[in-house]
């Protein structure tokens, strides 16, 4: 009780590994008796073929004897064996349970504390102030786009009118421009023939046939 006032009480986690630790410990111990019974075992059986050889049953009985005795020894060697397995994947769902609990734990908490430093008034206040910023920039621009000096004289209804005077007469000039007439490749129009001004010699032949005419 002192030492647990004094450095406090051990953490379930440490507890955990240390016991983990000790049963891993525990495991190799058995599993190298078992591997020393189990030549023990063969040993018997070698010394029984020796004893058969010479015709010893007596002796040849007790070493099988003796056989028997190691192999269950090492039976309940394997019974405790797959008991501290079952133990450790106990232990270790345990571990991995707890350590999942104190994940979600935690992150309960800090989204409690994110809510208490995000109070509802606040955001509140932060958005009509956005909104109220976000309307202040839109009373700058709309009065630096708005026309100023000579430009502001200026009536909308004239300049309108102006420009549909222009769009009108701008349709009546291309609806008075000529059509083109296409004329296909090989058919060009024929031109009459330029008459010829009468040279002074051929108004005296005229004149000459007109006399004999009489």
């Amino acid at each position: 009780m002192f030492m647990n006032r004094l450095f406090g009480k051990p953490k379930p986690e440490a507890n955990t590994l240390q016991t983990l630790d000790k049963l891993n410990e525990t495991l190799e111990m058995l599993e190298k008796k078992e591997g020393v019974l189990l030549k023990k075992a063969a040993g018997e059986v070698e010394k029984a073929k020796e004893f058969s050889r010479v015709k010893n049953k007596r002796a040849a009985i007790q070493c099988l004897k003796r056989k028997r005795l190691y192999e269950q020894q090492v039976e309940q060697l394997g019974n405790f064996q797959l008991r501290i397995h079952d133990q450790m994947i106990m232990l270790e769902g345990a571990k991995a349970t707890t350590e999942t609990v104190d994940a979600l734990r935690t992150g309960a908490s800090a989204m409690k504390a994110m809510q208490k430093a995000t109070n509802i008034d606040d955001v509140d206040k932060t958005m009509d102030e956005i909104n109220e910023q976000t309307e202040n920039m839109k009373q700058i621009q709309d009065a630096l786009s708005a026309p100023f000096g000579s430009a502001a004289d200026f009536d909308e209804d004239e300049l309108e009118a102006e420009l549909q005077e222009l769009e009108e007469t701008e349709l009546e000039e291309q609806l008075l421009q000529p059509v083109p007439i296409h004329v296909p490749q090989g058919k060009q129009p024929t031109r009459p023939a330029a008459q010829k001004k009468p040279t002074a010699e051929e108004d005296e032949l005229a004149a000459l046939q007109a006399e004999m005419a009489l």
